[in-house]
């Protein structure tokens, strides 16, 4: 009598069962964080936490857009805070001109200001819908133009690291020169609506959160399809061998050009969103120091890992706001001292845990068969 036995799946094929649950992993993670952000905090956080973590959220928004910049495409954005604060400045005008109200002036031209009109590159900010599509399109258009400049002339490494940062300390510097029409060091403050809410009503606060909280789940799954795309995996093909793929016929400058164009309209979209959760946007949210702090988040969470790269901007938030009320003075040696950390002896973030740990088990199992 013979016996059949079920033939092997191929080589490098997961069994079926296998395949099912690794595919319902990402919706069941999506659906959990879903839940966590819309039932779970709303519920159990009071008015005043559910506004820092609106915050908090804003800033993980700008962690995805890192992901996918540098994570996946090696490209290390020092610079992000300037299209955080485009994004915010714009939506700023545009809330500023609402509060003042038709013919009226924003509060601080007429405190600091000469003019008796508005200047002409505010006036289109009086319109809501280029106010928002702004808010997006022109980081992207900052990014795009830089980007062209730089990646064709084939600038990476700490080279681009440094230059991006340097665009951040121009931008700030810029800010702070133009008090009269960009309210200086102190910023656009105040902020008192959104779109006809009045921002000083609770409930309208929450309404911000749940908007920031769906536009952060909007974005992870934009990323996420980004990422698992044939383009994905084109821009890890150009992170680990540009050449290769120069001469496989692609142009490497067009490929970072998209992510590093992406990641910019996802922080210009987090600094919209930031104004009304917050009511201010100011140099000191733009500059270098910004910028690092937006990286390290994702850099001790996991770059490479969406999840750990959200996780980690949202945890390191917190600490900083948690900490730097203890400690004001070493707060700032104390997140530098995490990012070396973080990339020295754990480059892939808390998200590799996991995988370090299995790695480990398994050497140890191969150790224990050979003995």
């Amino acid at each position: 009598m013979t016996t059949t036995t079920p033939l092997a799946p191929k080589t490098g094929q997961l069994p079926r069962g296998r395949r099912r649950f690794t595919a319902a992993r990402p919706a069941a993670g999506f659906a959990a964080a879903a839940v966590a952000l819309f039932a779970v905090a709303p519920l159990a956080l009071s008015d005043f936490r559910l506004g820092l973590l609106a915050k908090y959220l804003c800033t993980a928004m700008v962690a995805v857009g890192i992901c996918l910049a540098w994570g996946r495409g090696g490209l290390l954005t020092l610079g992000q805070g300037v299209f955080f604060g485009l994004g915010g400045y714009a939506m700023a005008m545009h809330l500023k001109i609402a509060d003042a109200g038709p013919g009226n002036l924003p509060d601080f031209m007429q405190l600091y200001g000469t003019a008796t009109e508005l200047p002409w590159w505010w006036r289109p900010f009086a319109n809501p819908v280029f106010a928002i599509a702004a808010t997006v399109l022109l980081p992207m258009a900052v990014a795009a133009i830089l980007g062209s400049f730089v990646f064709r002339r084939r600038v990476k490494g700490a080279y681009f690291a440094i230059l991006s940062q340097a665009l951040a300390a121009a931008f700030a510097i810029w800010l702070v020169g133009q008090q009269a029409t960009t309210g200086g060091t102190n910023g656009l403050t105040d902020i008192q609506g959104f779109f006809g809410y009045d921002l000083n009503d609770p409930v309208n606060q929450r309404m911000v959160y749940f908007v920031i909280a769906a536009v952060l789940l909007l974005l992870i799954a934009l990323a996420r399809q980004l990422t698992r795309s044939r383009y994905g995996e084109l821009l890890v093909a150009v992170r680990d061998s540009e050449e290769r793929v120069r001469f496989l016929g692609y142009d490497p400058a067009n490929v970072k050009l998209v992510a590093y164009v992406v990641a910019a309209g996802m922080a210009g979209l987090a600094g919209a969103l930031f104004v009304p959760a917050v009511g201010i946007i100011s140099p000191a949210l733009v500059g270098i120091v910004p910028s690092i702090e937006l990286v390290i988040g994702a850099a001790v969470g996991g770059r490479a890992s969406l999840t750990g790269a959200v996780l980690g901007a949202i945890g390191v938030a917190w600490a900083r706001t948690a900490l730097s009320e203890e400690f004001p003075a070493a707060w700032t040696y104390f997140q530098g001292l995490l990012f070396i950390v973080a990339l020295a002896f754990l480059p892939g973030g808390l998200a590799s845990l996991a995988a370090i740990v299995k790695r480990r088990r398994a050497h140890r199992g191969l150790a224990g068969d050979t003995v």
